[in-house]
């Protein structure tokens, strides 16, 4: 084996790969790999193992060219093989499926024996990449299962059945929450349910608010109040649609009071409906401070759930309450804008107006 020089151990240790090498940094997996001379053994970047002398190092851009020049593969960090967290993200999707494909919803502990982890790391991987537990997802997909079927006609009981539930009574209470109305009121595009509304003008243009017996379950902003309210009909379409009366109007104003100046208490009641993982975004959102920003990422970091950027930015999507769930104070990693229900410009003007106060 030729001697390093001094001048080959300069040239190694002034190449930015050694300082990601130094730092096992696992952002650096994947675009290069460094092999040891000494040990006949090449790593991630990212590699657990001790870092070696700078004198004994070479770097290769792929797998087949570091094992080309005759080293063979690390056993600690596998650099032959999928990245730990494709493949964790491969098994926790395989995971998600059968989920999805069971009668009764797998235990923690037979899931975990599927995927030959123990409960307690399946437990905190799954929660990692999906951002939400094993329970949680299984408890969602049959929230998705119900409104299918119920929406395709099926009856209450052969939906309550289909969805894995032994009893009514936990059916009943576990659906009224998701669905914000009784399955049979669903069912029937939520027949008997009085959703109380009233539009109105603020300084972002028309603004239309919708109140059910629990609280505001929508906060919508447009230029058309026509659109606003099909919107709202398209959404409940056999509800009965209640024009405010002077009481409403009282809490209409409220709304547009925090619209208005957003740094204002506002304790008003929410009737909120949505998965289990939109809850967590959506509470998370209602702690940004008034002229603050967070990025989809810090989001998913707050939640527990650092992968999970492309699912937060589902969830703020879905938020169908404006202002007093503040998505508007979410931006992108690079502090640009990016798409907001009701319109990039109002995104602005509602962060230029927070920041002003």
């Amino acid at each position: 084996m030729p001697r390093k020089t001094a001048a080959s151990i300069e040239s190694v240790t002034r190449d930015p790969r050694w300082a990601a090498v130094v730092a096992r940094d696992p952002a650096a997996n994947g675009r290069f790999f460094y092999a040891v001379r000494t040990t006949g053994i090449y790593c991630r970047p990212g590699c657990a193992s001790r870092t070696p002398r700078p004198g004994n190092v070479e770097f290769h851009r792929t797998v087949a060219a570091a094992e080309r020049a005759g080293f063979r593969p690390c056993k600690r960090c596998q650099p032959d093989q999928p990245a730990l967290a494709l493949r964790q993200a491969a098994k926790v999707t395989e995971l998600c499926r059968l989920i999805e494909s069971s009668e009764r919803t797998p235990t923690l502990e037979q899931l975990a024996r599927h995927a030959g982890w123990s409960p307690w790391h399946l437990h905190r991987v799954f929660k990692a990449i999906t951002g939400v537990t094993p329970r949680s997802y299984a408890d969602a997909h049959r929230a998705l299962r119900i409104r299918r079927g119920l929406e395709r006609g099926e009856a209450v009981t052969e939906t309550m059945y289909a969805a894995g539930f032994g009893s009514s009574s936990r059916f009943y209470e576990k659906t009224d929450g998701v669905l914000g109305m009784t399955p049979t009121r669903y069912k029937s595009g939520g027949a008997g349910t009085q959703i109380r509304f009233a539009v109105g003008r603020c300084s972002l243009g028309e603004i239309l608010v919708a109140a059910s017996t629990r609280g505001i379950c929508a906060i919508a902003l447009g230029d058309d109040a026509d659109l606003l309210l099909r919107d709202l009909q398209d959404r409940f379409p056999r509800a009965a649609l209640i024009g405010g009366d002077a009481k409403f109007e009282r809490r209409v104003a409220q709304v547009i009071a925090f619209v208005e100046s957003p740094k204002a208490a506002c304790d008003l009641p929410l009737d909120v409906r949505g998965t289990a993982f939109q809850h967590k975004v959506w509470q998370a959102l209602r702690r940004i401070p008034p002229g603050k920003t967070m990025t989809y990422a810090e989001i998913a970091r707050r939640i527990g759930a650092p992968t999970a950027v492309r699912a937060v930015a589902g969830a703020c999507a879905a938020n169908a309450i404006a202002v007093v769930i503040p998505c508007h104070r979410v931006v992108r990693s690079d502090g640009t804008l990016s798409g907001y229900r009701w319109g990039v410009a109002r995104k602005r003007a509602l962060l230029a107006r927070e920041a002003a106060d």
